[in-house]
């Protein structure tokens, strides 16, 4: 099978939509989060200057190697995390409901970026990572239309920055998409797939 793994394959997270995307592939892994208090990590890098870039990176980083010091040392371990920056200013997840319309509205008729990093661990280290990032230009937006829309999208839109699921409710927000599907969704795969070929996990 094209799909078929000859080493374990963890993934260091508790996105659904990330663990999704691997079955979707056929893939077989196990997910375990990385419990992890990334709104610190995100202030201390943003103090030293880190760039978004460099955020995505090291969240990614931090998450695989946080579950590789448990794993199998056969075993290969991918994180991955995504920042959402507009106008320069971070958004993570929203806390709920008026924290997820208020980040909406500052959306409404902006173009943003999705940073996404991936991070994969063999043996307890670092063997390879990958920074993609899509453009999204959102439509303007009034009051009343973002709040049918997360009425209608339902709690589950918080788990993701911006409040949107593409593969759901969230291209009606939309006017222009850049990017690759899978990274924003949260794994680029085609980047991932690859790697493991590169490791003699998958078929070339």
């Amino acid at each position: 099978m094209i799909s078929e793994l000859s080493v374990p394959l963890i993934l260091a997270s508790s996105s659904t939509s990330r663990a999704s995307i691997l079955k979707a592939a056929g893939l077989a892994f196990t997910a375990q989060p990385a419990r992890l208090d990334e709104t610190a990590l995100i202030e201390s890098l943003l103090a030293s200057g880190a760039r978004p870039r460099e955020i995505a990176d090291a969240l990614a980083e931090a998450k695989t190697l946080k579950v590789a010091a448990s794993a199998p040392p056969e075993a290969i371990v991918i994180g991955a995390d995504q920042l959402l920056v507009c106008e320069g200013r971070i958004l993570e997840k929203p806390a709920g409901r008026d924290e997820a319309e208020r980040h909406l509205a500052f959306l409404s008729g902006k173009r943003h970026e999705l940073v996404g990093g991936v991070a994969a661990a063999r043996g307890g280290r670092i063997v390879w990572r990958h920074v993609e990032t899509a453009r999204l230009t959102m439509r303007t937006m009034d009051a009343r239309f973002i709040a049918d829309y997360l009425d209608q999208a339902g709690p589950d839109v918080y788990a993701s920055v911006g409040a949107y699921h593409l593969e759901g409710l969230g291209p009606h927000l939309m006017s222009r998409i850049e990017g690759d599907f899978y990274s924003i969704l949260g794994l680029p795969l085609l980047a991932v797939l690859d790697f493991l070929r590169t490791q003699g996990a998958l078929r070339a």
